[in-house]
């Protein structure tokens, strides 16, 4: 039944997956099975593609807007909110400005049922501390691009310990010049090598 739904996200055709969804909605279908079973779905493809080096960034974007698309167009119909796996701030960390892999990052999430607040890039320690508090997230990910930004990862978790909030919240890094050893040595619960990799770990810590 989603199977046409499914295929217009993989190839990034936003006019055929919002037809097909008006179809199946038309037909009885609930909005929130065509979101679980067809846009979600898709999405998991999507990933494993992407992992696979059988797509790359410029189709997971245009998928993932696609599904934000129909997902939109659905919301009216929903009855009630549908619910979040967990909400998860996501930020390039203080004295990085790269924020390219850290948006598709919070695309994927997103798109595959998590709450994202996206804090930008240049983002202080104190700043993912007010904002973890403030919207009581279950997850923080970091991301660098620079070798010498890294630091900065390490110096956001130890303010976390500082605040007294270190046991709070999830702590994911990731970045070109990141390692799972990095990650470990700093203290961070998760490490992602990529996109799909990210939103994986971030359901497993929610899981």
């Amino acid at each position: 039944m989603y199977d046409k739904i499914i295929a217009a996200v993989l190839s990034g055709d936003t006019e055929a997956a919002a037809t097909e969804a008006k179809l199946l909605t038309d037909n009885g279908v609930d909005p929130l099975q065509v979101i679980d079973q067809g846009l979600i779905v898709a999405m998991g493809e999507v990933g494993r593609l992407f992992k696979e080096n059988e797509i790359f960034v410029p189709e997971v974007m245009m998928s993932a807007h696609t599904v934000t698309m129909v997902i939109d167009q659905l919301k009216p119909m929903l009855k009630e909110e549908r619910a979040s796996l967990g909400t998860v701030i996501i930020g390039t960390v203080k004295g990085d400005l790269h924020d390219i892999g850290k948006n598709l990052v919070a695309l994927l999430l997103a798109n595959n049922g998590f709450k994202v607040i996206d804090l930008g890039n240049d983002v202080t320690p104190e700043k993912f501390i007010s904002e973890a508090k403030a919207h009581n997230c279950d997850i923080i990910a970091l991301s660098a691009l620079l070798t010498t930004t890294m630091i900065n990862m390490e110096a956001t978790i130890k303010a976390f310990v500082d605040a007294g909030s270190r046991d709070q919240v999830k702590i994911i890094i990731g970045g070109a010049p990141v390692t799972a050893d990095y990650a470990a040595s700093i203290n961070a619960d998760g490490y992602a090598e990529d996109a799909a990799s990210a939103v994986d770990i971030c359901k497993q810590l929610m899981s």
